[in-house]
């Protein structure tokens, strides 16, 4: 039995979703210009830090082996994490608008202090002119570098889970004019995402590693600020929805309403009443229906008294009984773990780029030519640019040539997409693991810190690296997203999010449980120095690539049956989608 009343009036609803203050002529592509402009800058200074952060640490701070490890890995997993943070914040407190604005103020001033760290050699320790004796940062130099690390995580918590979701705050939705201008919105969003991510890794990567640090970190300072500039010039353009409350604190009152009722035993009687209120459609467009999968969260939403409820038939106390919507919204989240769980293992492998491939780079001869050098960080374009030909060969020739021949459809599902990401994973470690046997037998039988073998040998890894990305990382994604009902595709990303951090900290979590393992009794451990050739990196990719086998047995006899085996998309709008999630797994692992 479910017990029905109605939380608010449709018109008190629809004044708290558009403020009162709304024009007729904010919003829309006028308002779009703006947002563009600001995602675009702030991209562009975001992307050109991430790439180049480990070379930066490794030749500027004389940082490396586990302690390099760590910094990157736990900064990216912060980064992610705080992420769910700025979503709680942006929908139960400031808003999207604010939220936005004080994350890209909070950016800002970290790559602020980051560009002074690159200007002022103070900052930093003396340069290394013999790899063997480096002289490490002091203590509170390495504090100055974390602060600014600090601020520009935090300024990713509240850009990344809002910029999205602002930008389609600009389109309404309930009209079919809404619907396509928002899906062209998402392509450009793609495409000055990518411009941008190109223009981070080449153009000024180029500068940081060639040219000048200061110079190199000065340059997305400035974009930062001119994203700040840009979006409040375009303020009275925007359409800014007030909070309205955030589906994680939903979630948490879910679990504590279950935990408080956890006595009541729903088998004993069919007779319970369950609160059922009618939700707004425009804020609620899918009403969930009660079910038996995860029976225990039901507790939740039984009215076990009619003192549970006041006059108005609202909860006295939201976290002793929850509606019904509330508690299958949970159910919803909890039934994509066992699918998020295997995403973790791929983000491992894909982790492992950003700092041990850049690092054997510095350790490779990176000439073309006589004159020419390779920055390391260009070898992040490879994995860019495989993901983003796989896209375009799936898309304009596999898809149009077999619906030629077979006469139907015949898409990759979602399972056998993260299946094939998760057999690439454990090919780019294997690949990864060859490649760094090479180097290091080169390196030590020429006596040289940099190995003669040419940075190009690391290109077969980090393509393996984007097309685990094309497979997994994209299906995943698109996974979370059409698991969810229609009001809670935004928490897709903020799971997918939480997926990358909670990689980078198990990536760092292992580095460290093999550096003491294999440490022990005196012996030189694999990992920690800061000279790879001292090193057995080989072994860690090996050690990684077996956790990719494990992974792949245990997608494919229990993951896998949590994902539906029909095709994922079925209408002409896969592209749309597509890149959406492409952008959404790009925004950490360039």
């Amino acid at each position: 039995m479910a017990f029905n009343s109605t939380s608010h009036s449709p018109s008190t609803q629809h004044e708290d979703s558009v403020p009162p203050s709304t024009s007729r002529k904010a919003g829309g592509w006028r308002a779009i210009a703006y947002i563009l402009g600001n995602e675009s800058f702030e991209k562009l200074a975001s992307m050109s830090l991430i790439a180049n952060l480990t070379v930066y640490l490794r030749t500027k701070y004389n940082l490396g082996g586990i302690f390099l490890v760590n910094v990157v890995t736990i900064w990216t997993g912060s980064s992610n994490v705080l992420s769910i943070a700025g979503a709680v914040v942006s929908d139960a407190y400031l808003g999207r608008f604010l939220t936005l604005l004080f994350g890209s103020i909070s950016s800002l001033v970290g790559m602020g202090t980051i560009a002074l760290t690159a200007a002022i050699p103070e900052l930093r320790p003396p340069a290394c002119h013999e790899p063997s004796v480096c002289e490490q940062p002091r203590g509170w130099q390495i504090v100055v570098l974390l602060l600014g690390l600090l601020l520009l995580a935090i300024g990713a918590g509240g850009i990344r889970p809002c910029n999205i979701a602002f930008g389609a705050d600009q389109f309404d939705t309930r009209t079919e004019k809404g619907r396509a201008r928002l899906e062209s919105f998402f392509n450009w969003w793609y495409f000055s995402f990518t411009i941008a991510l190109m223009i981070a890794l080449t153009g000024v990567v180029y500068v940081q590693t060639n040219i000048s640090w200061a110079i190199g970190f000065a340059i997305p300072t400035v974009c930062l600020a001119c994203s700040i500039i840009i979006f409040l010039i375009g303020r009275r353009t925007y359409i800014i929805r007030k909070p309205q409350g955030s589906i994680f604190i939903d979630m948490a009152k879910v679990i504590s309403a279950s935990i408080k009722k956890r006595k009541v035993n729903l088998r004993q009687s069919s007779d319970h009443t369950f609160y059922s209120p009618a939700t707004d459609e425009e804020l609620e467009p899918t009403k969930l229906m009660l079910t038996d999968r995860f029976n225990c969260l039901n507790k939740a939403a039984v009215i076990l008294d009619s003192s549970e409820l006041d006059c108005q038939g609202q909860p006295t106390d939201s976290w002793r009984l929850c509606s019904v919507q509330q508690v299958e919204q949970l159910k919803c989240l909890v039934g994509i773990v066992p699918v998020w769980c295997s995403a973790i293992g791929c983000f491992v492998v894909m982790d492992q780029q950003n700092t041990f491939g850049n690092l054997q780079g510095i350790q490779m001869n990176q000439f073309l030519g006589p004159h020419f050098k390779v920055p390391p960080a260009w070898m992040g374009n490879t994995s860019m640019l495989a993901l983003s030909f796989w896209i375009f060969i799936y898309q304009s020739l596999y898809l149009p040539t077999s619906r030629k021949i077979m006469k139907r459809d015949a898409r990759i599902t979602l399972k056998e997409k993260i299946r094939t990401g998760i057999v690439m994973s454990i090919l780019c470690m294997v690949m990864a693991g060859i490649v760094e046997k090479k180097r290091r037998e080169s390196a030590l039988k020429h006596g040289s810190h940099v190995s003669p073998l040419s940075i190009g040998f690391l290109l077969p890894q980090f393509v393996l690296s984007g097309l685990t990305e094309a497979f997994a990382a994209v299906a995943i994604m698109e996974f979370f997203t059409v698991q969810m009902p229609e009001s809670m595709r935004s928490i897709a990303g903020a799971v997918f999010f939480l997926s990358l951090s909670i990689g980078s900290y198990l990536s760092s979590l292992i580095v460290n449980i093999i550096h003491v393992a294999t440490g022990k009794n005196g012996r030189q451990p694999w990992l920690g120095d800061h000279d790879l050739n001292k090193n057995r990196l080989d072994y860690y990719y090996f050690i990684i690539a077996s956790l990719g086998v494990i992974n792949f047995v245990y997608f494919t006899f229990f993951a896998g049956n949590y994902v539906s085996s029909k095709k994922a998309i079925t209408t002409g709008g896969d592209l749309q989608l597509d890149n959406h999630s492409i952008s959404q797994s790009r925004k950490f692992s360039a």
